[in-house]
């Protein structure tokens, strides 16, 4: 199995753990017996890309403040911080890294209620968590992930919808694959459009809100596939100097969907393009977004904003996956980099 078909298979793979609905609930009920006071949460790679996404949804959606662990601090240092009152959470698709695992071995010496998230549910991460979630996202073959990593935004949105106990929030998350289908449909046009971007070398992707972790999702799959240097920023923070650096057809990807933080990144796309005279690449659900740009990326209507991570990144998957092969890469074999990386 391919890259790009492991892209492909989102759906089916969303679609099965969406089953695994009354697991949630039955972990959501064992946090709240805890009365946790924040969720501290430890991953690397993708898998922290999933946990700046659980960042805004937890607190936007059940009060809960996030602190993102610093693994380092566990093992060469050996001075963890203490973790009264957290939910100990630690995302990883192979459950192998020590230092991750490290994270969840402490919290549950010093009490803490600790969940693991993985594609590995007989992983160290696993047996060294008190609860269990398998994002049951299959074998994952290409190097670089992409359908554990909605699997995982999965998991964190339906712990979410279980802890806030929100039919609602439910009845979003069944129209999932759907929408997952429909942004994968875009599969030809966006790979006629890669070849637009087979001599960029360098870009800077931008996000906001909920989308900040799709941009840090899409420039990481640019970086291991493509070897472009795409550096990811909130489009706050680019404008506290980085955008100085855009000039004349720079590359500037963006993600700006229907929401809270929509006008803001209007106004940025419209600078860009009128002020600083950008090449843009917008995937957006709102024509506005989409007029600015030279490269557009239409995403389905009708989603709730706090799921569109789920879909963004799928043509953000499909643009990597194309772009790699039209630079003459190899999409199974990038190079320095292994399936499962072990840090300490």
């Amino acid at each position: 199995m391919t890259l790009h078909d492991e892209i492909f298979e989102q759906p089916l793979r969303l679609g099965s753990l969406l089953g695994q609905r009354q697991r949630v609930e039955e972990i959501a009920a064992a946090v709240r017996r805890r009365e946790v006071r924040y969720a501290f949460l430890a991953a690397r790679g993708t898998s922290d890309n999933a946990g700046r996404y659980a960042n805004y949804l937890l607190g936007a959606q059940n009060s809960l403040p996030v602190a993102l662990a610093t693994p380092s601090l566990f093992t060469y240092y050996q001075q963890p911080p203490r973790l009264d009152g957290a939910l100990v959470v630690a995302i990883s698709q192979s459950g192998q890294s020590p230092d991750i695992v490290s994270v969840l071995e402490e919290g549950r010496r010093q009490g803490c209620l600790t969940l693991a998230v993985t594609n590995a549910p007989n992983s160290p991460l696993a047996q060294a968590a008190d609860l269990v979630l398998d994002i049951q996202a299959g074998e994952e073959k290409a190097v670089a992930a992409t359908k554990t990593y909605t699997a995982e935004l999965l998991a964190l949105a339906m712990l979410s919808a279980a802890l806030k106990n929100d039919g609602e929030m439910w009845n979003d998350l069944e129209r999932l694959p759907a929408f997952v289908e429909e942004a994968i449909a875009q599969d030809g046009a966006v790979a006629q459009m890669s070849q637009r971007y087979r001599y960029m070398q360098q870009c800077v992707v931008l996000g906001r809100g909920y989308n900040y972790a799709t941009a840090f999702e899409w420039a990481l799959k640019l970086k291991e596939l493509t070897y472009v240097i795409a550096e990811p920023y909130s489009s706050a923070d680019f404008q506290h100097g980085p955008i100085a650096m855009v000039g004349g057809g720079f590359p500037v990807l963006a993600v700006a969907v229907n929401g809270r933080v929509l006008d803001s990144m209007l106004e940025m796309l419209t600078r860009l393009r009128q002020v600083h005279n950008a090449e843009l690449l917008v995937i957006s659900d709102d024509e506005r977004a989409l007029e600015p740009a030279q490269s557009a990326i239409l995403l389905p209507a009708g989603m709730p904003e706090w799921l569109t991570p789920l879909v963004s990144i799928v043509p953000a998957q499909l643009f990597a996956c194309h772009l790699t092969r039209a630079k003459g890469y190899d999409t199974e074999a990038p190079r320095a980099i292994k399936k499962i990386t072990e840090t300490h």
